[in-house]
């Protein structure tokens, strides 16, 4: 068990990685295919939704399958196909979709790891174990940061994609060989998503998740990019994505035993994201501010929206172990899924701003009055305690 949840965690690496890389590529992109910013802003958004959409067939998957035959075939095929397609693309459609089968090719790494964990191990750690593994799992976007731009530099963007496509594979193929499958459910085995809609806390916990993690992965994965090539020169995108990445790590290890130290879930998800939510609000007030404030407003966007697993780990303590698999993959389509409306929202919010300094002021807006409108939904949900 523990050498597959080793390769489920570089698997998880690599997802991290995919729904960063494009805001280090962006320039590289721009000026050798013709893009446009609300291009590169669609292509990721498609990534978000095809990871979302794969959800619901995902959670049957595992309830049915298992998660090894689940993450190895769509990790390998799509994902490495995805990214081999990005490697040879000449036009924006390709993009989207090598950008689309990507995000399929993704959508059951961390759910299978979440799956075991729910499935083997004690409730009482599960949110410790998520925020580990999303933390460490972090580390795909350092290394979508410094290490691929300088990648980029050294063999060009298209060499960078055809190294990705090898390790994709090449981790697909090592998660079927030592993945192992939980024993089997004993006692109800049937059930479907409406089972899950059922259960009422459902209905306040998804719409925190639809929100908490958008600002930071649409910062970090793509606006980021643009914003710090635009007002403070290409040179420092790296180094800001760098932060940024650095300060998701920080914040998911940081949530992790929050939920044990203060006997609460939601508490800890409502004062981190209204942190979250004030630092998108001075960049509203100022979005252009010195370098240095850009810098510890964007890493402070991404450690308190790093809520993610302590807000799976309040939705699962709902689900009964014969709905573990489609209640989790229901509440992670509600957190990708937001992240990829929001990225269909902001190409166009940007353009019809006028881009520049109020594009990204109408962006920051948009971002804090998201997290704020959670914040108030979820008040309503009951908490949970293992």
């Amino acid at each position: 068990m523990k050498r597959g949840l080793v390769l489920l965690l570089l698997a998880y690496i690599l997802s991290q990685f995919y729904r960063a890389f494009l805001a280090v590529l962006a320039p590289d992109l721009l000026a050798d295919l013709a893009l446009t910013p609300a291009d590169l802003s669609f292509a990721s958004g498609i990534w978000f939704i095809a990871f979302a959409a794969m959800q619901i067939p995902v959670g049957l998957a595992l309830d049915r399958l298992g998660p090894r035959r689940t993450a190895a075939v769509l990790l390998g095929a799509a994902g490495g196909g995805g990214a081999a397609l990005f490697a040879t693309a000449q036009a924006g459609w390709q993009i989207a979709v090598a950008m689309a089968l990507i995000g399929a090719g993704c959508a059951p790494v961390l759910m299978a790891s979440y799956y075991i964990f729910a499935r083997v191990y004690r409730p009482a750690v599960f949110a410790t174990l998520a925020s580990v593994l999303v933390g460490v799992g972090s580390l795909g976007n350092i290394a979508a940061s410094v290490p691929l731009s300088l990648a980029a530099d050294a063999v060009g963007w298209r060499g960078a994609m055809w190294a990705l496509t090898a390790v994709t594979v090449a981790t697909a193929i090592g998660c079927w060989a030592f993945v192992r499958d939980p024993d089997a459910v004993t006692g109800p085995t049937r059930g479907s998503l409406l089972d899950v809609l059922r259960i009422p806390a459902v209905w306040f916990v998804a719409p925190m998740l639809l929100v908490n993690y958008a600002p930071a992965a649409g910062l970090r994965g793509l606006w980021a990019g643009p914003y710090v090539a635009e007002f403070y020169g290409a040179a420092l995108v790296g180094p800001v994505t760098l932060a940024m990445g650095t300060a998701m790590i920080v914040g998911n290890f940081a949530y992790g035993p929050l939920d044990r130290l203060f006997g609460t879930r939601k508490w800890v998800v409502i004062i981190g994201n209204l942190f979250g939510a004030a630092a998108c609000a001075v960049l509203w007030l100022d979005p252009v501010p010195p370098l240095v404030a850009t810098i510890a407003l964007f890493a402070a966007i991404a450690a308190f929206g790093s809520s993610y697993a302590m807000t799976m780990a309040h939705g699962r303590a709902f689900f009964p172990a014969h709905l573990m698999g489609r209640g989790v993959t229901f509440l992670n389509l509600c957190s990708i899924g937001g992240v990829g409306i929001m990225q269909f929202v902001t190409g166009p919010l940007f353009e019809g701003a006028g881009g520049g300094a109020a594009g990204y002021r109408a962006l920051f807006a948009t971002f804090a009055l998201a997290l704020l409108a959670g914040c108030a939904i979820y008040l309503f949900a009951p908490d949970s305690r293992d």
